[in-house]
């Protein structure tokens, strides 16, 4: 190691058992260490660490003219091995004369002497030895009653020389060795303040021991919350007649079921393959995401999968204000993080469902969030923010067009009507429904479309020789006006 000097020697402190006692922190450089007497100072080079064996303080006479001899020769400093008691004319002299005084006490000179040797040489023996050492302070700080991650990089960075430090890196890959992952969710890295050929070596184990230290960390932080999660799935997927006994089970976890909640729905889509999964390590990183997102906020918040979707949860007291403003601008934060995540090629829609009360409400408020989700990807239009209409029945006509079968069955009673052309086929459909909205009156439908009564007649008697249905059978007027309810939200929308 070039330019190798005192204070090299002091970062490796807590493994070689070395204190700064008198002199300089720093010093000329280190060429070579050697055990010497007091008496044999002046044989060694300039720029010798003289390690100087004894059980007992020297006379301080001795030690001021070993002082004095030591800055005559240029040695790189003093190491005794015992527990030094200086005078006040030895660290003045030590000071004066550029000396650095180190103690160790209780080391074993020739011990002290090798591992010295192994730092001036830098070889991989060396470099090995202050790794096993680091490897062995982080593994004892992990397994301490403390073991937080700080005491972990903390213990290893002492027992290097180096200072270790969790960098945020969420394009590590958990497979990197010195990735700092929570299971495949990448956290960050463990970097060093400096190159050091020790820290390369020790820097996979350390970072396993911070994955370990935080994973059990989120674990006890999240615990609850996620236990809570499982709950709201299973309550927003269960039998109507199920909801109350969820009552119990949620005061149990602490979750406050008859207060308002207001619910998020995130759905993604794969241009061009509806079927697709998104990319393996989205969901755990998202749900981490939004985790710490929304940790330390006033309100009380979930997050929970159903399959790929994700379910957001905010609830607090009824009448809060700006509930689904509040709940809108976390839910764009993570449809943003889901996109990055997810990357190129997918979308992710949010669909924001309506602020409700207790068990049941929070059971329609999830599936409002769902029906816009559903309803933006079916009508083609994915990534965006779409919000729930208040009218029941606009809700219902959602429901039928988010349902992929629903609305292949409705599609189905005009098909023939698609025959016609795009633009023919959208001006029947608008006919037929203003003449079935107004009870099969020519004259109510003629005032809707601005049209003379004869023309609407014209128009209808095209449309049934098309769609060869009976438009004054009860059953069949609900169908064909509900099929073209559907026709037309969808291309609104």
């Amino acid at each position: 190691m070039a330019q190798f000097t005192v204070r090299d020697l002091l970062a490796e402190r807590e493994r070689l058992g070395v204190d700064l006692a008198a002199g300089p922190s720093t010093g000329t450089a280190i060429e070579a260490v050697d055990i010497a007497g007091l008496d044999s100072i002046d044989s060694l080079a300039p720029g010798t660490l003289a390690i100087i064996p004894g059980v007992e303080n020297p006379a301080p006479y001795r030690l001021d003219v070993a002082l004095r001899r030591a800055s005559a020769r240029g040695l790189a400093g003093l190491v005794f091995t015992l527990d030094l008691a200086l005078a006040e004319t030895a660290v003045a002299l030590a000071e004066r004369g550029r000396v650095p005084v180190l103690a160790a006490a209780g080391a074993k000179p020739s011990d002290l002497a090798v591992a010295i040797d192994r730092m001036l040489s830098a070889g991989a023996s060396e470099a090995m030895t202050r790794a096993a050492y680091a490897i062995e302070q982080a593994t004892a700080a992990a397994s301490s009653a403390d073991g937080s991650v700080d005491a972990i990089l903390a213990a290893g960075g002492r027992a290097l020389g180096v200072t270790l430090t969790l960098a945020e890196d969420p394009t590590a890959l958990w497979s990197d060795n010195d990735a700092v992952c929570v299971g495949e969710v990448p956290i960050g890295r463990i970097v060093a303040d400096r190159p050091d050929p020790a820290a390369d070596v020790a820097r996979p184990v350390v970072a396993s021991l911070v994955s370990r230290a935080t994973q059990r960390q989120l674990r006890d932080r999240y615990a609850p919350t996620q236990s809570r999660a499982d709950l709201i799935v299973e309550l927003v997927l269960a039998e109507s007649s199920r909801v109350e006994a969820f009552v119990g089970q949620a005061a149990r976890l602490g979750f406050p079921l008859p207060l308002s909640h207001v619910v998020g729905w995130l759905k993604p889509t794969a241009s061009g393959d509806p079927d697709a999964r998104p990319p393996r390590g989205v969901e755990p990183a998202l749900e981490l995401f939004a985790l710490q997102l929304v940790e330390g906020r006033e309100e009380m918040w979930h997050v929970a999968f159903i399959q790929e979707d994700m379910l957001l949860v905010s609830t607090e007291e009824h009448g809060a204000g700006d509930h689904q403003r509040r709940l809108r601008e976390v839910g764009e934060r993570l449809q943003r993080q889901a996109r990055r995540l997810a990357g190129a090629g997918w979308a992710y829609t949010l669909g924001l469902g309506t602020p409700q009360l207790g068990a049941v409400g929070l059971r329609q408020s999830a599936a409002e969030a769902r029906i816009a989700a559903d309803s933006a990807v079916a009508a083609g239009r994915p990534g965006g923010v779409e919000l729930t209409d208040v009218t029941g029945l606009r809700r219902v006509l959602l429901d039928f067009y988010a349902s992929p079968i629903s609305r292949s069955l409705l599609g189905d009673v005009l098909a023939p009507l698609d025959a016609l052309g795009p633009e023919r086929a959208a001006t029947s459909v608008r006919t037929l429904l203003a003449y079935l909205a107004h009870r099969n009156s020519l004259a109510n439908a003629g005032r809707e479309l601005t049209l003379h009564p004869n023309a609407v007649g014209y128009r209808l008697k095209r449309i049934r020789d098309v769609l060869q249905l009976d438009l004054d059978d009860p059953d069949v007027r609900f169908a064909v006006e509900l099929a073209c309810r559907v026709r037309l939200l969808g291309a609104g929308r």
